[in-house]
């Protein structure tokens, strides 16, 4: 039994080390989302939690609630920046990326009501490489905890048996489970928004649907992938549209780069793109063409 009580006190002094940096953000919902305080006077949550851009409020660990100012979104990587001037929580503390193992136990921690810390426990069940999301948002790994996410607790972090951040914990990126994203995604983003307000991506001007390229044809034209994205249709005007792209075009690669999917050509297109040459092969008339294209940036309201 006292092994048991020494890993039950374990576990409630990391939640209560956690939570100095977990804060209320009150945006419009029926209940408060989670947010960390990640530099002095600023905040990160999740961007599906927060329905206003206005009159957002944000509750501090002592209590006090403060207004917040909105410093940007970003709905490819589910973030959002807030501003505060209170300084009276500390930054968030986080866990050695090289040490995380699967089978580790993690705990989520959150502040969905504003009266006091709450936690859901589990395992490090998936840790892999980059991924894109489903808006094609970057990642810069794949972090995957086995615990429940309820209600309020996007927004708040992912830490390790000492209490030290792992990620910020979302349910707003994928169907089937939650994830968690890594502190260098979030730090790259927070430079972003606090730089610009938004996150550059790039943009083509193209409908795709990704489309399974005959086994015939990707002998012949040597593929190393069977799929692609075929065409659907054209913005007049467009950087795809200046460059030739034509409706019924299958997009199999980027810059040498190959695409099977919808997915990876939203991969392909991030902020370095947006105004760079780039080469689009593509498949016309069964043959191999190379489209060249000036990549655009696309605008917040065009995800």
């Amino acid at each position: 039994m006292s092994a048991l009580t020494t890993l039950s006190d374990d576990l409630s002094n990391a939640v209560a080390t956690a939570a100095k940096s977990v804060v209320t953000v009150h945006g419009g919902r029926r209940f408060g989302a989670s947010g960390v305080v990640w530099r002095p006077g600023v905040v990160v949550t999740t961007d599906h939690a927060l329905e206003e851009d206005d009159e957002i409020g944000v509750s501090l660990p002592d209590g006090t609630r403060v207004g917040a100012k909105l410093a940007g979104r970003d709905a490819s990587t589910d973030l959002a920046i807030l501003k505060i001037d209170a300084a009276t929580a500390p930054v968030a503390e986080r866990a050695p990326s090289d040490a995380l193992r699967i089978g580790h136990v993690v705990i989520a921690v959150a502040r969905p009501g504003g009266d006091g810390p709450s936690a859901s426990m589990g395992v490090m069940s998936a840790l892999s490489d980059s991924w894109t999301t489903w808006r094609g948002g970057r990642v810069d790994r794949f972090i995957r905890a086995d615990l429940t996410l309820y209600p309020g607790f996007s927004g708040g972090p992912l830490v390790d048996t000492a209490g030290r951040l792992i990620g910020i914990n979302t349910s707003g990126l994928t169907r089937h489970w939650s994830v968690a994203l890594p502190p260098s995604t979030v730090d790259r983003v927070v430079d972003g928004l606090l730089t610009k307000g938004r996150i550059a991506r790039g943009y083509l001007g193209v409908g795709l649907q990704p489309v399974r390229v005959p086994e015939s044809i990707a002998r012949t034209l040597q593929l190393s992938r069977s799929g692609g994205a075929i065409v659907v249709g054209v913005e007049p005007g467009s950087p795809a549209d200046r460059g030739g792209v034509m409706i019924g075009d299958v997009l199999v690669g980027i810059d040498g780069t190959p695409v099977s999917d919808v997915e990876d050509v939203h991969g392909l297109l991030g902020p370095d793109k947006v105004g760079s040459h780039s080469s689009l092969r593509v498949i016309r008339a069964g043959a191999l063409t190379q489209v060249a294209v000036t990549v655009g940036e696309r605008a917040p309201s065009e995800d």
